[in-house]
């Protein structure tokens, strides 16, 4: 069976052969016959005419299947998307219901762990459904403060009641994709909370044009830090997690013209620097 560049070529190839025919056996008939120029002209429309009439034929012979077919896949991912939500609010609602029955703290502790595991996955499926939402239709920037969404999730994360998290803040307004933004952040103070003990603080900057998570956790040695934005490669194994967070930053900050800068130490810590410049309104 052939492969759809395979298609694409083989038509390409009969398009330009019949084309080029054409035009030979037009421009030879002209020359014997020595026409005058409005039959040359009225030849030449025709030629036109049905170019475009072969290439619209073979371009639905193509592509129609294509389009069927990604037609067909966006109903799909949308059913698996709708079907995946039910599950996890499922779990979520379980749990909440069963931690309040609960008594002992044998029972309490696997009860958190099931939370935990739903908040990731939760977490997943958002990422998920934007990534999959984002190549089908465009994102639309937002004009928004960002000194506000950074107080929003932090305040998220504060209320897991595991980090100290200390704010130098001013007010910054900035034109991006909001949600990507928001989900790039939670990248990098997820990441700030797992690679710390949890009496260690994360320090959030926004100022001078610039966005930084610091925290004082593992770090990363400088062999760790070239291979940080590989998909699913973690610096701690010790940690679970997808592994991906780094890339999605790093990703998102190329798309939005943001510059990122990395410092980090093992056993010292990591401070990740954003460069805001390019999006400041």
């Amino acid at each position: 069976m052939l492969t759809r560049r395979k298609e694409l070529l083989i038509a390409g190839v009969i398009y330009f052969v019949t084309m080029f025919t054409l035009l030979t056996a037009v421009y030879r008939f002209l020359e014997n016959w020595h026409l005058s120029q409005f039959n040359f002209f009225a030849a030449g429309v025709l030629v036109i005419l049905v170019a475009l009439g072969w290439g619209y034929v073979l371009s639905a012979l193509i592509f129609a299947p294509k389009k069927q077919m990604e037609d067909t896949l966006t109903s799909l991912t949308n059913d698996i998307i709708h079907e995946l939500n039910i599950p996890l609010s499922t779990i979520k609602a379980n749990s909440e219901m069963l931690k309040k029955t609960m008594q002992d703290e044998k029972s309490l502790k696997r009860i958190r762990r099931i939370e935990d595991a739903s908040v990731r996955l939760k977490k997943l499926y958002d990422e998920l459904v934007y990534s999959i939402r984002k190549e089908m239709h465009s994102i639309e920037k937002e004009v928004f403060d960002l000194e506000g969404l950074v107080k929003e999730r932090v305040s998220v994360f504060q209320d897991q009641k595991r980090n100290p998290f200390h704010l130098i803040l001013e007010p910054f307004v900035i034109e991006v994709d909001k949600i990507g933004f928001e989900q790039m952040l939670d990248n990098l103070l997820s990441n700030a909370m797992k690679y710390s003990s949890k009496e260690s603080p994360v320090k959030v900057t926004l100022k001078d044009q610039s966005l930084s998570v610091k925290d004082q956790g593992v770090g990363m040695s400088s062999t760790e830090l070239l291979r940080m934005h590989e998909r699913y490669y973690q610096a701690d194994d010790k940690n679970d997690g997808a592994g991906i967070g780094f890339a999605l930053v790093k990703a998102y900050c190329d798309q939005e013209g943001i510059e990122i800068y990395i410092q980090s130490e093992k056993d010292v810590g990591t401070n990740v620097d954003l460069n805001l410049s390019k999006v400041h309104v």
